[in-house]
């Protein structure tokens, strides 16, 4: 790190300034001379210069009046100069950035007109932009109590104030997750443009110089980070007063001197797709544009061409105009208007027509074969499907095993006691009450499993990028937040993920499949720990050290989105309503049986979701205790309770497998049973053991839950037809049943003891084993769970022959 870094920033920041005003002259140079039409975006481009100029060149007046010096170094009579331009450019960070991104929302707004999903996430974004950039201006001028003491050079002793830093770095998810939102939402549509191979990569490419703003967000936080190690023994009791303490830091320097290049970064992107006008003009074989083209004179009169796609409602003006002669081309053509061709779009351009077809996939472009109906799938075609969705599961088993390897160490450097532990845990789970009925089931309803696996992924990503400086601000709220984030991602991914393994393939096989897909989960689950225990957190004792671990978690939030990315060009197939509701009509009839005037697949579905409920709620009781119950047990061995807690795991994960293999000889439904009567019984002799006989008693426990919750969720979709997705989300929801029940054992433990508690853990369980009894003595409920061989063939025959009879009824009638 440089002791006096001021050169270094002056020197950065005022060439990347430059750099960055010199595109943006040669745009509006192209809009002038060339286009000679100015659209929206381009005042709004015009705008972000204006806010850069004066953000870029607040920072070089505080250098140079001494920003970066140690306070000893600094003039006195500087002291009050550099407060106030420090204050000038943390104020106007946020705008400058959120003009920069608003310009090229509003740009990509300009075309793809027919695509309502990428217009959606442009509005969307764009709403996230602005009052996310709002809200942080108004956090950032507001930042003293009083207000005014910003602006004077030494803090009063009466007056407080956030840090900067702080606000900067809480900023810092939001900024990278919408530079990835606009760096990746035009991709799905310049990727399906029928264009030249070289073409399309200079467009791909062009479009993709936003993932340099990433990285440099990247490296700014880095700087952030340690400028907050540097200052946190001054600031831990006092905040970080805008002027005076960050002059003594050459972190905040550089830090200041990174959101120089990341805003100026934002503003050479937003331009470069603007300038293939000047470029086709001066040097078009660059871009493979034929020169001759763009020679010819004005008075051609030739026609703006529109590209169209299939169908009439889908209209992607990615014109390819003669940037010489488009204006006189214009007025020769009735009817051709500024809405219909957007002159900006040239920077889309690359041949005489270049064909948009919405219905036709990238799978063409990567020679895949497209996706068939999962429901039609045999054992043998379903494994390439299987086994793509199974690594979702293995992402999620792996993250959330270093999540809650992480938090633990986390609540040991703040401190928390085992409430605000039990808090966060709650936070995680709550996050699957709300989101698989609300955005999961709209997600799938809607647009299928490929959208609610990548919308999963991304809702995943963002609460992992929230986690990332939650430890370095030692933020509990933040904390809670970020897991509140994961946990409704996890709740999307489960709505999808589960029900795809479970339908995708021969139907009678659901359970088996499902549980081993959950069992390759639950070994990442095992893994995940004991490489963080071992490798990445083994000497996390403090905040400076747990910074370091934080890569990881950027890490797996970059590898969720290039996953969700892949997951989007990957033929991923589907299950159509009416193909389900053949089958449901096939295992159970025509629907009407009913139990209790209700009918029959409701009360399995609402039977099925209490006892799904009470089992994760069971699971995690067990989870967040046993640790307790080892220590409590005062074993005479040389493992650890952590120790313990892994061999758990692994009788978790092995379990999941041996629930599969019993599947393969039994009925799911008494597999359940067994499995239920195997929690209740344990969990009556661990409360009634003490010592190693608890410890064995609970280790069993993990045994026999393991493959309670494949089976139950597949089971529960049987028979469900055209409500299957429906079903899939209130299921997914039921996982939520983890959240609040650990905190009425804890209550119990702490008055009785962890082995009395143990009473919670056998109530939940056998309140939970109604359903399996209830699948197993209720005939319809039989008739609806029960799998049936080649339910798909059959289905398919029974809805022929219904057919063939009622044209035979129509010919007799005749």
């Amino acid at each position: 790190m440089l002791k006096e870094p001021r050169l270094a920033v002056l020197v950065v920041s005022a060439t990347i300034f430059a750099l960055a005003t010199t595109f943006v002259a040669l745009r509006f140079y192209s809009k002038i001379m060339i286009v000679k039409k100015f659209r929206h975006h381009d005042y709004w481009s015009l705008l972000a210069w204006s806010i850069d100029f004066a953000f870029s060149f607040s920072l070089f007046y505080a250098t140079a009046k001494g920003l970066g010096l140690p306070a000893a170094d600094i003039k006195p009579e500087n002291r009050g100069s550099i407060t106030r331009a420090t204050f000038t450019f943390t104020v106007l960070y946020n705008p400058a950035l959120m003009t920069v991104k608003t310009s090229i929302l509003v740009f990509y707004l300009t075309f793809a007109r027919g695509e309502k999903l990428f217009r959606l996430g442009t509005y969307l974004t764009l709403f996230v932009v602005n009052v996310s950039g709002l809200a942080l201006t108004f956090l950032t001028i507001f930042q003293c109590r009083p207000v005014g003491s910003v602006l004077l050079p030494t803090l009063p002793a009466t007056a407080s104030c956030t840090s900067v830093i702080t606000l900067y770095l809480s900023s810092a998810p939001v900024n990278i997750i919408t530079d990835i939102a606009i760096l990746f939402l035009p991709m799905p549509i310049l990727t399906k443009m029928h264009l030249p191979r070289r073409q399309k990569y200079i467009l791909i490419i062009t479009f993709g110089f936003g993932f340099f703003v990433t990285v440099v967000d990247v490296i700014r936080i880095a700087y952030l980070q340690e400028a907050v190690t540097e200052t946190r023994l001054t600031s831990q009791s006092r905040p970080i007063h805008s002027g005076s303490l960050i002059s003594i830091s050459s972190s905040a320097a550089l830090s200041f001197m990174w959101s120089v290049v990341e805003v100026n970064m934002s503003v050479i992107c937003t331009n470069v797709p603007l300038l293939k006008p000047l470029i086709a003009r001066i040097m078009p074989r660059m871009i493979g544009v034929s020169g001759k083209r763009h020679g010819r004179t004005a008075g051609a009169g030739n026609p703006p061409r529109e590209i169209q796609g299939i169908g009439p409602s889908t209209n992607i003006s990615l014109s390819a105009i003669d940037p010489v002669n488009h204006s006189g081309s214009r007025c020769d053509h009735p009817g051709s208007s500024d809405e219909d061709v957007d002159d900006d779009n040239l920077a889309l351009s690359g041949v005489q027509s270049a064909e948009f077809q919405p219905g036709v996939a990238f799978v063409e472009f990567l020679r895949l074969k497209r996706p068939k109906n999962m429901l039609k799938l045999n054992n043998r075609e379903s494994l390439a499907p299987i086994a793509l969705v199974t690594l979702v599961f293995w992402l999620w088993g792996f993250s959330y095993g270093l999540l809650g390897n992480l938090s633990n160490h986390l609540q040991a450097v703040l401190g928390l006691d085992t409430w605000e532990s039990l808090g966060i845990h709650a936070a995680y789970f709550s996050g699957y009450l709300v989101s698989p009925v609300t955005l999961g089931r709209w997600v799938l309803k809607g647009w299928g499993y490929k959208a609610t696996l990548i919308t999963g992924l991304s809702v995943y990503a963002c609460g992992t990028l929230i986690f990332w400086p939650s430890a370095v601000l030692s933020s509990f709220p933040a904390f809670i937040v970020s897991n509140f984030i994961v946990g409704s991602g996890l709740g999307v991914l489960e709505t999808a993920a589960n029900s795809f393994i479970a339908l995708c393939g021969p139907q009678e096989n659901a359970e088996i499949r499902l549980n081993i897909s959950q069992g390759i989960q639950a070994i990442a689950s095992v893994v995940s720990p004991l490489l963080s225990e071992e490798v990445l957190f083994k000497n996390v004792t403090n905040v400076s050290a747990l910074i370091n671990a934080q890569w990881t978690y950027l890490s797996i939030a970059f590898f969720d989105l290039l996953l969700a990315a892949a997951l989007y060009y990957l033929p991923i197939p589907e299950a159509p309503d009416d193909d389900l509701e053949q089958i449901a009509i096939r295992c159970r009839g025509d629907g009407s049986s009913k139990m209790l005037g209700v009918p029959v697949i409701w009360l399995t579905l609402s039977l099925g979701v209490g006892s799904l409920y009470l089992y994760v709620a069971g699971q995690e009781v067990l989870a967040t205790s046993f640790e307790s119950l080892v220590t409590a047990s005062n074993l005479r061995s040389n493992l650890t309770a952590f120790d313990y807690v892994t061999i758990g795991h692994t009788v978790f994960a092995v379990g999941r497998f041996l629930t599969a293999l019993a599947l393969w000889f039994l009925n799911p439904r008494w597999v359940l049973m067994i499995a239920y009567a195997g929690m209740v019984i344990f969990s009556t002799l661990c409360l009634k053991t003490s010592g190693l006989t608890a410890v064995a008693m609970g280790l069993l426990i993990y045994l026999f839950e393991s493959g309670a919750f494949s089976t139950l969720f597949a089971i529960c979709l049987r028979g469900m037809g055209k409500h299957t997705k429906t079903a899939a989300s209130l299921l997914a929801s039921a996982i939520g049943g983890g959240a609040f029940l650990p905190f009425v054992q804890r209550a119990v433990s702490t008055s009785y003891g962890v082995s009395y508690s143990y009473s919670v853990l056998v109530a939940i369980f056998s309140t939970g084993a109604i359903f399996p009894l209830y699948l197993n003595l209720a005939p319809a409920a039989k008739r609806q769970v029960d799998p049936v061989a080649h339910t798909y063939e059959d289905s398919q025959l029974q809805v022929l022959c219904y057919k063939t009879k009622v044209i035979l009824v129509v010919m007799r009638m005749e």
